[in-house]
């Protein structure tokens, strides 16, 4: 069996590429990425001490892809994730999530390949989840136990990111309609862990852990300037287990849409993970207030992870501390990639 993972030297594709690696030994596992993002040649350094071998192209141009060899499934992990970047770039944004993502399905429907497709919570319209909390500006701690499933409102604007992602998951089930092929659609929230390279509107738990040691400071951003924003966080290995579990038992279970994160037990506002931060480090550091709220922001999000456990039992083992403290610990051991922090 052979798996193509694009975006393979990011943080969420390196991860799948090792664990699987790790799992299952007579499976070639390859990787295409353009080597573009912060961090990605350290993590492609990674897979090539495991022998997986990267394919340095770009998803958009589908005559280097269709060069490739064939592969049973193509877990497509390759995405421009920063939300801001819709404004300041939306060619790169289009071009990436959604030209590249046709050219991905060509691939799959020209090597008769089964998908496992990375989608986002960002799909989901933020008018809607902005009413959840209801409020222009948060004073006090959110206390909520309300869970987003997959029937939450898509039809209104969520960002450029978001309508790529959702157009994506359209273009999905419209070009592997009565196909042999197989898909599933995994809408993920917040993903941390180990080997993310974060920044303020992308892999902020890393970055918030890295900011305290090195003693850097941070700003809460928006809805009063308080750190009150509340979202669910979900670790790269609770990721990496459930995309295995999707694997092996796609002859049963395919051609469906989940909502993946670490739910209630795992949500967390930016005060609580400054104070576990300052915690863990022992670093108390300055952070600021911005009262200017982004457009694409929202106050509240936590997954329901109710359909993905009715199909497969799974929930997410790992804590929020857990989460937490693997951050702290691979920075602490590797202080050569604190540079891309600062």
């Amino acid at each position: 069996m052979k798996i193509l993972i694009t975006g393979g030297c990011g943080f969420v594709g390196s991860n799948i590429a090792v664990f699987l690696k790790k799992n299952l030994k007579s499976v070639k596992i390859f990787s295409v990425d353009n080597l573009m993002r912060k961090g990605s040649d350290i993590n492609c350094k990674r897979l090539q001490k495991l022998n997986i071998k990267n394919f340095k192209i770009n998803i958009e141009n589908f005559d280097l892809l269709k060069k490739l060899p064939k592969f049973n499934l193509i877990i497509d992990c390759c995405a421009e994730p920063a939300i801001e970047q819709s404004t300041k770039n939306p060619d790169k944004v289009f071009n990436t999530n959604l030209v590249g993502t046709y050219n991905i399905l060509k691939k799959c429907l020209s090597d008769k390949a089964n998908l496992i497709f990375l989608s986002s919570s960002r799909v989901y319209s933020i008018k809607k989840l902005r009413e959840i909390v209801n409020k222009p500006i948060i004073k006090k701690k959110i206390i909520l136990k309300k869970k987003v499933n997959e029937n939450f409102e898509t039809s209104s604007a969520s960002s450029l990111y978001g309508f790529t992602k959702l157009a994506s998951e359209k273009l999905i089930k419209e070009m592997f309609f009565r196909r042999n092929s197989r898909f599933m659609i995994n809408r993920f929230g917040v993903i941390a862990g180990p080997w993310q390279f974060g920044k303020q509107d992308q892999g902020f738990v890393s970055l918030w852990v890295a900011k305290h040691f090195l003693k850097k400071k941070l700003s809460y951003i928006g809805f009063g300037g308080r750190g009150n924003q509340v979202r669910d966080v979900i670790h790269i290995d609770d990721v990496c287990e459930i995309i295995y579990l999707q694997m092996i038992r796609m002859k049963k279970i395919y051609n469906k849409t989940f909502n993946i994160g670490g739910g209630l037990k795992n949500s967390i506002s930016l005060k609580d993970l400054s104070f576990k931060c300052q915690k863990l480090t022992t670093c108390k550091i300055k952070i600021d207030s911005v009262l200017k709220t982004s457009m694409f922001d929202v106050p509240y999000y936590v997954s329901d992870n109710s359909k993905i456990f009715k199909n497969y039992r799974w929930k997410p083992k790992r804590s929020i501390d857990r989460i937490i403290r693997d951050i702290y610990y691979w920075l602490a051991y590797n202080k050569k990639i604190l540079k891309y922090f600062k």
